[in-house]
């Protein structure tokens, strides 16, 4: 299982020449399983480079978004298999019991706010809510499970042969609470990561920034730390980083949390939009 970083900022992309060295798309994730099945892990605004990456494949292609915020979303219209005749591209998202999936996402791929409209694609595109239990998708296994953020957000974790990866990108689990005493029922996200060979986690805020935005949504890095350690993964990838973050303000956030790291086991490292990871392989 190959998992590829095409989009690693929060809230608003970030371009530019101080966003260089993590990144400054909004989030989106690449896991290409043993088969060639291809599984999105959100449509930010990087998913515009991976979906070119994509021109001319024939494998399915799931995209699964944690939820609606426009961040996540932002890059729908420009994903290139929706546009290739004869593409099969299915959209996964959370469940609504008012209205569907393709409804919610047509107001925003729709009149004023798009030139194009879900109508008008040439793939042949699903939209679907997520399934209360786990399913398959080509060799991975998918399980999703509602995390604390604001407004209905998913989790996701696929498991393969080769290992399993969590992505809980935007999340709070800490609420202002103490993360690392809190009971393990109560910790949210805290089942599906257990134990996950790599963790895709929010580490938005330094501790000083989230005590002035408690309830926002995400995590700041003591909540995110505790949280990676209480689910014992073994590489750790922080992710969601702050619109207001430079290179120079994240290299010194990851020079923190390593040295805050050091000693719990496992690996840890501040995702960089690029970077790519190959589980099952030495």
């Amino acid at each position: 299982m190959r998992v590829r970083f095409w989009g690693t900022r929060g809230s608003i992309p970030t371009p530019g020449p101080e966003s260089t060295r993590y990144g400054g798309n909004t989030p989106c994730v690449q896991v290409t399983c043993a088969d060639g099945t291809e599984v999105v892990l959100d449509a930010g605004s990087g998913i515009r480079t991976l979906g070119a990456a994509l021109v001319g494949r024939r494998a399915p292609v799931h995209v699964l978004l944690t939820h609606l915020h426009l961040d996540h979303i932002q890059g729908l219209l420009f994903f290139a298999p929706f546009f290739e005749t004869g593409a099969e591209v299915t959209v996964w998202g959370p469940p609504s019991r008012t209205h569907t999936l393709r409804a919610r996402l047509a107001r925003y791929l729709s009149n004023p706010l798009s030139p194009v409209e879900i109508r008008d694609l040439p793939a042949r595109v699903r939209f679907e809510p997520v399934p209360a239990g786990p399913w398959r998708l080509g060799d991975c296994e998918v399980r999703a499970v509602l995390v604390a953020h604001r407004g209905p957000t998913l989790g996701y974790r696929i498991t393969t042969a080769d290992g399993s990866v969590c992505y809980l990108p935007d999340h709070e689990p800490g609420l202002g609470a103490d993360l690392a005493r809190a009971p393990a029922e109560w910790v949210s996200g805290l089942a599906l990561a257990r134990g996950c060979d790599a963790l895709i986690h929010d580490g938005q805020y330094l501790d000083a920034e989230y005590a002035d935005r408690v309830g926002w949504g995400h995590s700041g890095l003591t909540d995110a730390l505790a949280f990676a350690e209480r689910a014992e993964a073994g590489r750790t990838f922080l992710f969601h980083h702050d619109p207001g973050h430079d290179d120079e303000a994240l290299a010194a956030l990851e020079a923190d949390a390593r040295a805050r790291w050091d000693g719990r086991g496992g690996e840890l490292a501040l995702a960089r939009e690029g970077g790519e990871l190959v589980l099952g392989s030495r």
